[in-house]
């Protein structure tokens, strides 16, 4: 059987054999939409849930922000934002109009990053700003229910209208994106951006893919986007296309519940256990870093044996992803003492990109992971992963390691599904 894999902007080709247990896949690239991409989301406008229409919203409003993802997600903003902004402006054509890219903890989106994800006419006319989490002027607004002190950028609490674009996936450790999200991480601080992301709450038995019931780390970004006055989303799903095949607006709260109960209809598949298996991070641009490919390697830690091999394919064409990530791993203390370390932590001691190295050292404590990519070796290495440069490689050694009778599954895009039991 013949399995795709998105590496980048390319696919990576395999023909298996009766050594292939399975395919999990989502049913997203199945569904067929009922009508082309820009009019489901404009259908979505006029159709808001738990929300007057954003351009009722917009009436008298002087100061509208929008909060757009940033360059590490597929968001369709291309399709999304122009049909907002037309919104906005049908209610008020003088609103002063800020496009604020959410970039979380990431680094500052380029400006040829923000040309291909805005298109040229909208990031030569419209103000964009970039957050920092690091460098903006923040507002205090208070304790979230976990305990952290609640710090979002300044250009939001001065807004007369907040509101957000958004994507809907499962999520390793929020249960789904999109939603509150465009706020914590979204345009918050270090300060509290570290305080949601602890040890404590990633090692919650509730911090998983497809679960927001007693999540902390969902608990805590809810509040937070309803303290900060996120009034009015537009999240989207997509599929492996990064086409548009669902679309909704409204209540941060309400409009997001059900873009995630049409979602995990179709991204729900049943655990199969295996000897071995692939993985990726879906392609460009989520494959883009180390750091962002844990995410798909969660999945493979929920289906693969404890002792097998995780083969995790994704191009990391930008490095590791993070400083800080790199040098966590970058001594010669052993996985038990790491997650040990990450452990003793509070919440108020949490450190830069503890999270994705927690979740890491998790899964490697579980499985051998072999990680194709372009990158330098020594920088795979450095994570305690096999580097190799092809798949076929990849799989010789995971023969190696298991055996030629060793089991495998393949899960083509890894962040598209949430595996039950």
């Amino acid at each position: 059987m013949n399995v795709r894999f998105p590496f980048g902007k390319k696919y990576l080709e395999y023909d298996f054999d009766e050594h292939l247990i399975g395919v999990l896949n989502s049913h997203i690239d199945e569904y067929v939409r009922q009508t082309s991409e820009i009019e489901l989301v404009r259908n979505a406008l006029k159709n808001p849930i738990g929300s007057k229409s954003l351009s009722e919203l917009s009436i008298g409003k002087k100061n509208v922000v929008i909060i757009c993802s940033d360059h590490t997600r597929p968001v369709p903003s291309k399709i999304i934002i122009p049909l907002m902004l037309e919104e906005i402006r049908k209610g008020n054509k003088d609103a002063n109009i800020t496009l604020l890219v959410a970039t979380g903890f990431h680094r500052p989106t380029t400006k040829e990053e923000l040309i291909n994800k805005f298109g040229e006419k909208i990031v030569s006319e419209e103000k964009i700003i970039i957050h920092k989490s690091l460098e903006d002027e923040m507002t205090y607004l208070g304790k979230l229910p976990s305990g952290g002190d609640l710090l979002v950028n300044k250009i939001v609490v001065e807004a007369d209208l907040l509101c957000s674009e958004g994507f809907i996936e499962p999520h390793f450790f929020a249960g789904y994106s999109g939603g509150r999200k465009s706020v914590l991480p979204g345009i918050a601080s270090k300060k509290t951006i570290l305080a949601n992301h602890c040890s404590k709450f990633i090692d919650s038995k509730d911090a998983r893919a497809g679960i927001l019931d007693n999540n902390p780390i969902h608990i805590d970004m809810l509040y937070a986007a309803k303290k900060a006055g996120l009034q009015f989303i537009c999240n989207v799903v997509i599929n492996a296309k990064k086409e548009v095949v669902y679309a909704v607006s409204g209540d941060v709260d309400l409009a997001h519940k059900e873009g995630v109960k049409f979602l995990e209809k179709l991204c729900g598949v049943k655990k199969v256990e295996a000897d071995i298996v692939i993985s990726t991070n879906g392609g460009y641009p989520l494959d883009q870093n180390i750091y962002q490919s844990v995410k798909g390697m969660t999945s493979a830690e929920a289906c693969v044996k404890r002792g097998g091999v995780i083969i995790m394919i994704a191009s990391a064409s930008d490095g590791h992803g993070g400083q800080s990530f790199f040098d966590t791993f970058n001594n010669d203390k052993s996985l038990d003492e790491l997650y040990a370390e990450f452990m003793e932590k509070d919440a108020e001691h949490t450190v830069d990109d503890q999270w994705e190295a927690q979740i890491l050292t998790r899964i490697l404590k579980k499985a051998t992971v072999i990680y194709v990519s372009d990158l330098d070796d020594e920088m795979v290495k450095n994570f305690r992963m096999l580097p190799v440069k092809s798949l076929d490689e990849a799989i010789m050694l995971a023969r190696e390691i298991m055996g030629n009778d060793a089991s495998i599954l393949a899960l083509p895009d890894g962040i598209s599904i949430i595996v039950k039991e």
